[in-house]
């Protein structure tokens, strides 16, 4: 495992731990590495000092990690259209959730029972695998995601 120390586009330094250098490259080209204080994806690694280990077991960091790039503080973090799209999103879920039973992990069994007639037609929402998603999506039973805004990540 690698311990990365990592700044956002918006300057807030974070930490996160990676099985390997080629698996934080990956993670960070397809996004998932968001900044957990504003959510921003464009996420570098800060310089950071190796850690040495002592003959009397402590471990001493040569150099604090560097501090991140500066950014004017009169800058948002988010435009008015990403604004936009959050509060729509975040609207999306709050209706689905006040509308819609929760079914928890029983998600994919009840939806298919629900296509296939042998469970009454409702709204519902739940969790589910990959697996399960790709499953009913095969056998042309709809499902979608509910968005997840970066504050709820955290």
């Amino acid at each position: 495992m690698i311990r990365y120390a990592l700044h956002c586009a918006a300057g807030h330094a974070f930490e996160s731990w990676f099985p390997s250098s080629s698996s934080y490259e990956d993670q960070r080209a397809r996004g998932f590495i968001a900044c957990p204080h504003c959510g921003s994806t464009q996420v570098e690694k800060a310089i950071m000092a190796p850690a040495v280990a002592r003959t009397d077991g402590a471990v001493r960091v040569m150099d604090e990690p560097a501090p991140p790039p500066a950014v004017p503080e009169a800058e948002p973090l988010l435009s008015g259209p990403a604004q936009e799209l959050r509060e729509l999103m975040r609207r999306v879920r709050e209706h689905v959730v006040q509308n819609a039973d929760y079914v928890g992990d029983d998600f994919a069994r009840i939806a298919r029972r629900m296509h296939e007639g042998e469970e009454e037609q409702r709204s519902i929402y739940g969790e589910a695998t990959p697996e399960d998603v790709s499953a009913l999506h095969e056998d042309d039973i709809e499902v979608f995601p509910l968005p997840i805004l970066p504050d709820e990540r955290n």
